[in-house]
Formats: C-alpha cells, structure tokens, sequence
C-alpha cells in the first residue's frame, strides 16, 4: 500500500483555497510519511453531503475515505423529516481482497460493503451493516458512493424513497424506489418508516462483480424497532419507479447559465474519449493525463501562463474568468459508463445519459455525472469560470483516472497567479 498520500474533499468548491483541493499532480505533491500538511479551508454558502477520499494514485480503493456532511440549519425541507444524524449514512463500497497496487490495471471487487460490512459470493455469513428504524418517523438518509468503479442501483424493500439533495444541491423532491448511484455520486432522501415492524433488505447491486444477493451479498438490513434480530425474508418490491436523472430539477436557481441552445456558450468543448489496449491507457482528445513532478497550480505560480506551457502536454485547458463553458462527452467509449467529476464547481446537466433532448431551464446541478454507456450518447454540462484554479476534471473510476482519463481545467490563470498559498 502507498505511505505517501493526499486528500480530496469531494464537492467542496475551495473558493480561494484551491491549493487545498487535494489532487497529487494538479494542486500539490503527495504528503510523505513523517511531514503533515494542513487543509484549512472555509465553506461559507455550501452545505449538504459531501465525502472525503485519498486523491494520490489508487489509494482510496484500499479504503482511506469517509463522508463529510455540513448540516444546514435553514434546510428548505427540513419539514419532510425528523431524523438526520450519524445514523442515518449510508456509504456504498466496493472491496477487494488485494491492495490496489497489486490488484492489476482494472480488477473486479470481491465485495460490495455497505456502511463498511458485506459477505462476499462462497465465503462466511458475517454480520451485515443494520439500519434501525421506528415505525412512523421520516428519516433522511444520507447516500454516498464511495466506490472505486461499480455503480449501483439502490433500493429498499417495501419501501420507496423522496430525492431531496444531489451532490450537495437541493432539487424539487422526487419519490423513486430505485436509485442507480455511481462513484462519487450522493443522494439525500426521506424515507417514512410506515411499514409493519420487521426486516427489509437494502440492496446494492453492482453492475460489474457478483449481482445478485444471494446468500446476503450487495445487502444490508433495514430493521423496525421490535423487529426480530435475524436476515429478511422479503422481495424486491416495489421496482418500476427508478430514478431518471432528467427528472432531478433543482430547488432554487434551476437555470442553467448562457444561451439556451447547445453549442452557444463562451468555450464549447468536446471531449473524444480514446483508449490505446496496448499500453492500457486512456486519452482525452488523444492526450493521457499523467501527473506531472510539479503540480500545476505550482507550474502556474512559477509563471506558467498558457496550455502550451502548461503540462502534462495535451492535458491542460486554460479557461478564461467569468464565462459559461459547455463541456460534451460522447458515450459509449471504452469502459464506459464513465462518472466524470469535476472539481471546484457544480455544474448543470443539459443533456444526461440516456436522453436526446437538451434542458436549460431546469436540469440537476451535481458535481459527477455520468457519460453514458451507448454511442447515442453526448452528455453534456454547462457551469461559469467564476473560481480561479487548476481544476481536474476526471473519470470517478479510480482505475480509470491512474489510467489516464482525466483532463485539467486550469481557469482564471492570471489569478490563480496572483494567489499566496501558505
């Protein structure tokens, strides 16, 4: 396992503080065993769920991640529920009984762990996570994936569930009884505890690995208080309602920036998504991101100025301040569906994977969508250049960043010149 490391905290913007986003290569070195390096950051005007994972090669995938939540106390829903504590988090994971150093370029978890427990296909029946529950109260859960590559499609039996938060943004509530969460994505809903005292299965079925729940795998249990201490019996009921990303609107400030018509913002950007088997690496535009000895916020300090000067080669856009920059990603590629997340920023989701239609008056604001897993896919983001600093702007499967899928947004140069890092 690496001793050398970095953290990244996951959907916060880190307005003016860029050099404490985390990632080795991009905005600092990796911090060696026996130094210490402090993130002093503040976080005036977000709140919601958010995560915190090592952002130095694979590591997070050996388990250095957790959730990082900032309470709202004028939470525009906080009347749909009563319950929302340390409890009421639900981290999905996948688990590999190797290191990922050792594990190969893109290896197949051995187990899906929820709230840190799981049982694995042919191995013992160990004790899965319980979320308890009492019958009458509204409870917001917290759903975070923490996964290194599978997504997962989450349900609850017996019951269904209302989206109120993505990726740290509000949305107008949307009742579901599916949820397919990809890696790096969270979902706040309320669940109302109004079913018979008993046992319910969770299930998080991953769509690589093992997929089915027999035995308890991809499971945990949702127990009422009184309910008997053993697994459920029940079934996967009811599940003709999933969540369509397209769907999701957000609950103040829906628009999404610029002209409304596709290919009319500032910076219009595509991104071609290659893959070379031979050499096991991913490009973007041809390029393959591979961090660079000196991290690009330093290369910009030092007088670095334009993406030609700017390295890795081929892997650095420069972004002017204060534009609106739309971003498409055709699907279908190589290991798709690919989350991509971009840091420093939310950004509106004008074409989601799985629709031909583009939407600017209302579409989900988040921080990691995915790309799509047909060639009909082009999803396609929209988000304003208002937060000086190199941001990295990557593929969520942490196999398939170490690969090189993932390009720098360095925004603002001029600025981030101008900073004064401690």
């Amino acid at each position: 396992m690496l001793k050398a490391t970095s953290i990244h905290w996951h959907g916060i913007f880190q307005s003016g503080t860029p050099w404490a986003d985390g990632p080795v290569g991009v905005t600092q070195c990796p911090i060696i065993p026996g130094q210490s390096f402090e993130y002093n950051f503040k976080v005036p005007d977000q709140a919601g769920t958010f995560w915190y994972h090592s952002h130095y090669s694979t590591q997070y995938c050996d388990g250095l991640r957790g959730v990082f939540v900032i309470y709202d106390p004028h939470d525009p829903h906080k009347d749909l529920y009563d319950v929302d504590n340390d409890d009421t988090v639900i981290t999905l994971a996948d688990w590999y009984h190797v290191p990922a150093l050792q594990a190969g370029p893109v290896p197949t978890s051995d187990a899906t762990l929820i709230n840190g427990k799981g049982r694995y296909a042919g191995g013992p029946t160990s004790p899965l996570a319980v979320i308890s529950v009492v019958k009458g109260q509204r409870y917001r859960f917290r759903l975070v994936s923490v996964s290194c590559d599978p997504n997962f499609v989450f349900s609850i039996d017996g019951h269904t569930m209302t989206i109120i938060e993505v990726d740290g943004i509000n949305v107008q509530p949307l009742t579901v009884d599916s949820i397919q969460i990809f890696a790096g994505q969270r979902y706040s809903f309320v669940l109302n505890a109004d079913q018979p005292a008993d046992n319910y299965w969770i299930r998080a079925q991953p769509n690589i690995g093992t997929t089915t729940f027999d035995g308890g795998v991809n499971s945990a249990i949702l127990r009422y208080r009184d309910a008997p201490n053993r697994d459920p019996n029940t079934t996967q009921t009811p599940n003709s309602n999933p969540l369509l990303e397209t769907n999701l609107h957000p609950l103040v400030d829906p628009a999404a920036p610029g002209v409304p018509t596709p290919g009319a913002a500032d910076v219009d950007l595509n991104l071609a998504i290659g893959f070379d088997p031979t050499n096991f690496q991913f490009t973007i535009n041809g390029a393959p991101f591979v961090p660079p000895t000196v991290p690009v916020l330093l290369q910009i300090l030092s007088g670095a100025k334009t993406a030609q000067d700017l390295l890795p080669p081929g892997s650095v856009y420069t972004l002017p301040r204060n534009k609106v920059v739309e971003v498409s990603i055709p699907g279908g590629t190589a290991g798709a569906p690919h989350p991509f997340h971009l840091h420093g920023h939310a950004f509106s989701v004008i074409r989601s994977a799985g629709s031909s239609t583009y939407n600017f008056a209302n579409p989900v604001r988040r921080d990691v969508a995915s790309t799509g897993a047909s060639t009909s896919d082009n999803v396609t983001i929209r988000f304003t250049t208002d937060n000086p600093g190199p941001w990295i702007f990557h593929c969520h499967i942490d196999w398939h960043l170490q690969a090189g899928l993932a390009i720098v947004f360095a925004e603002d140069v001029p600025d981030v010149a101008q900073l004064n890092p401690p």
